[in-house]
């Protein structure tokens, strides 16, 4: 093991705070991570045990919650975010990739913020998690992969309407999308010789040009180009045929060109213990794959499966990247 887990509280008013409690109960000690955030947010009666520094992590393990405070101004009210949070949000995400870049942290896992209380009550000026993180790597391009153990998949446009994508998807943008993925699963993932596969844009992959051309013109030449640089490539292939089981042996990440074609095929497969992981960035960075649940919090039903996840492929990734 590296470094322990920093775990950064998201959103209070969400199911952040209780999740890192649950996480902590269902993983008994058996991973190091801490969360920062405010112990006041925890649910009542969590057991918890504040600690001045990372160092202080192993040894607190055992008794509660590891938790290095971070103190918000504002009260907390489960399921209204206060936007008087909003700035702490955003400082705790920054101090997580601090201490990973300082060696105290071996990797950043967060928990989700709510974009628009963070608009709201900070002036956030990036669409979300990953374009803030990429801004503190200092890092122009980076790659959204959404995995559990039944898939790694990897959309190549994001949040875009389905409208947008075809301008959207160019060749720079596919090429570096699968350029990051290759490397990534080489150095983060201890793959050595990684096999993509990659999708097409259209029904049928295009079916030779008759149901659309963007695999004839623009995602065949790219993979060729690739290729070329010693990738295992295989596409563009058919979305609809790409995912089954005999499918997925083949590959160890499938490439998509738009969100859905992407997230439907993992959600579908893995719902509960998918997550999401951004690529390209000098630091590890996971987190669950689902949204700050306003309607639940605080009920004690929030399910801790994709955050546990999450914090155990931040610390596999962790010591491959040290091993690499």
């Amino acid at each position: 093991m590296t470094a322990p887990i920093a775990l950064t509280c998201g959103e209070p008013a969400g199911i952040g705070p209780e999740l890192a409690v649950r996480a902590w109960e269902k993983l008994e000690g058996r991973l190091p991570f801490f969360l920062i955030g405010d112990p006041d947010h925890l649910p009542e009666g969590a057991r918890m045990v504040e600690i001045d520094s990372p160092e202080g992590c192993l040894s607190a393990l055992p008794r509660g919650l590891p938790v290095l405070p971070h103190r918000f101004e504002g009260e907390l009210t489960r399921g209204t975010p206060n936007p008087a949070h909003a700035q702490g949000v955003i400082d705790v995400i920054a101090r997580a990739v601090t201490l990973v870049q300082d060696g105290y942290a071996g990797a950043v896992c967060t928990a989700p913020i709510h974009k628009k209380a963070l608009q709201d009550g900070a002036g956030f000026s990036y669409p979300g998690h990953t374009e803030y993180l990429a801004a503190l790597g200092g890092v122009e391009r980076v790659v959204m992969m959404l995995a559990s153990d039944a898939l790694r998949v990897v959309p190549t446009t994001i949040h875009i309407p389905l409208k947008d994508v075809p301008e959207a998807l160019t060749a720079d943008l596919l090429r570096d999308t699968l350029r990051i993925t290759h490397a990534a699963l080489v150095r983060d993932f201890s793959i050595p010789t990684p096999r993509l596969a990659v999708a097409g844009l259209n029904p049928h992959a295009g079916e030779g040009g008759k149901m659309g051309r963007e695999e004839i013109e623009l995602i065949a030449p790219v993979v060729e180009e690739l290729r070329a640089e010693g990738l295992d490539l295989a596409g563009p292939m058919s979305a609809d045929t790409m995912f089954h089981a005999g499918a997925r042996a083949t590959y160890d990440a499938a490439v998509a060109m738009y969100h859905d074609q992407a997230l439907i095929s993992i959600k579908t497969l893995d719902f509960d213990r998918g997550v999401n992981v951004t690529l390209g960035l000098p630091f590890i960075r996971t987190s669950p794959d689902h949204g700050t649940a306003l309607d639940i919090a605080g009920k004690g039903v929030a399910n801790p499966s994709s955050t546990i996840e999450a914090l155990r492929l931040a610390a596999r990734m962790a010591v491959a990247r040290s091993a690499a």
